[in-house]
């Protein structure tokens, strides 16, 4: 329901690390950043973010959490709505099949098999809906460095 899902906005807070990043959330004191990362949750997030009334409390929120400046966001509306006067915009992007395997190499799955076929079907619909939704599609902002990571490792 999205009024829950607005309510919960607020009662996430976004604390520092032990190394100072903004890469700790917790709801009702426990640390909810792994689990925010998890397939189940990558599965519903784009039916979930085309929610109105929840990507205006996202955008406010992450919003303020840049106000102090200095900080690295990642997403797919970032440069183009979070904050479209950002000082650098770097659009990362990889085909799906990079970002497929790439993702089942972190999940431990075989390269060629079900599960790993399926994540490739995932990302595939993922990037349909994020890019054809009426509110905030994703797209790279016209003043983004384009840089291309296929091939590239950490």
């Amino acid at each position: 329901h999205p009024d829950a899902l607005v309510r919960l906005v607020g009662e996430i807070d976004i604390v520092p690390d032990v190394s100072g990043r903004l890469a700790v959330a917790r709801l009702d004191g426990t640390d909810i950043a792994e689990s925010a990362r998890s397939p189940e949750v990558e599965a519903a997030v784009s039916r979930i973010s085309r929610v109105p009334e929840l990507r205006a409390a996202l955008l406010d929120r992450q919003r303020q959490i840049a106000t102090a400046g200095g900080i690295i966001m990642a997403g797919r509306d970032i440069g183009t709505v979070v904050l479209p006067d950002a000082d650098l915009k770097l659009f990362l992007d990889a085909t799906v099949e990079e970002r497929a395997q790439r993702r089942a190499e972190e999940r431990g799955l075989s390269p060629g098999g079900d599960e790993a076929a399926a994540l490739l079907e995932q990302l595939r619909e993922r990037d349909s809906l994020d890019t054809t939704r009426p509110v905030a599609p994703l797209r790279a902002a016209a003043d983004a460095v384009h840089l291309r990571t296929d091939g590239n490792a950490f």
